[in-house]
């Protein structure tokens, strides 16, 4: 699929020499940074949805908790 982005020129820039010098397209860098924030994303969402129902501590009693273990 074909769109159009706007990217800031030094941005561009840098990117079009790394992309000369790696071989690669500017396309398919920047497909594959879009796909590891997907990716980075979608794990960022599956940790919530697994920490979801842990029992939470507010941070005055966290902070007690650590001076009495002697930590603070």
């Amino acid at each position: 699929m074909r769109t159009t982005i706007t990217i800031n020129d030094k941005i561009y820039k840098a990117l079009r020499i790394r992309a000369a010098e790696s071989g690669e397209t500017v396309s398919s860098m920047v497909e594959d940074a879009i796909r590891e924030q997907v990716l980075e994303d979608l794990y960022d969402l599956q940790m919530v949805r697994e920490l979801e129902n842990e029992p939470s501590i507010d941070f005055k009693t966290f902070v007690k908790e650590l001076k009495a273990d002697g930590l603070l």
